[in-house]
């Protein structure tokens, strides 16, 4: 049975209103288990503001980015541009929360694509591709480094030049 609807939310489901102030809501179409990971890497990034705002406050806005709480509105269309920088902020934030673990590209499309995610491959790999090229990740497959020519399943690393957790 589905939970009853956050009585918080307005009647076009896109913001939460607390205290009486509008805060754009979470993407809902985002599946649980990507969302989960999204929400603790932002209270993770939350709990650093005070003692490393330097570090935190970049990986708070990749997490609200991923999530759809910041950047272009989620119930909009967007561009290509606005869909990519939600793409690198999705990747970013799950590499970071994974501490080390890879992810697949097909994460980020689930994140950023919902139900049509597999129409959104390409342009993941595409952003994969570019985040490589800047040395920010790193595309394996079978544990070893990979380029852009490769076939078959890939996965994703930080890199050399990945913004590294406080």
């Amino acid at each position: 049975m589905a939970s009853p609807p956050d009585p918080r939310l307005t009647p076009d489901g896109h913001h939460l209103v607390v205290d009486g102030r509008r805060w754009r809501a979470t993407d809902p179409s985002i599946p649980q288990t990507f969302r989960a990971e999204l929400v603790a890497e932002l209270m993770t990034a939350r709990r650093l503001v005070r003692t490393d705002p330097g570090t935190a406050r970049p990986r708070v806005r990749d997490a609200k980015v991923a999530l759809g709480e910041r950047g272009r509105p989620w119930w909009e269309a967007g561009d290509d541009q606005d869909r990519q920088a939600r793409m690198e902020a999705v990747i970013r934030s799950l590499l970071r929360h994974r501490a080390g673990r890879s992810i697949c590209p097909s994460d980020v499309a689930r994140t950023v694509g919902g139900s049509s995610w597999r129409d959104r491959m390409a342009e993941v790999r595409t952003v994969v591709w570019r985040l490589a090229d800047e040395d920010v990740v790193r595309v394996t497959q079978g544990g070893r480094a990979v380029g852009p020519g490769s076939k078959g399943p890939i996965r994703v690393v930080p890199g050399p030049a990945f913004p590294l957790p406080g």
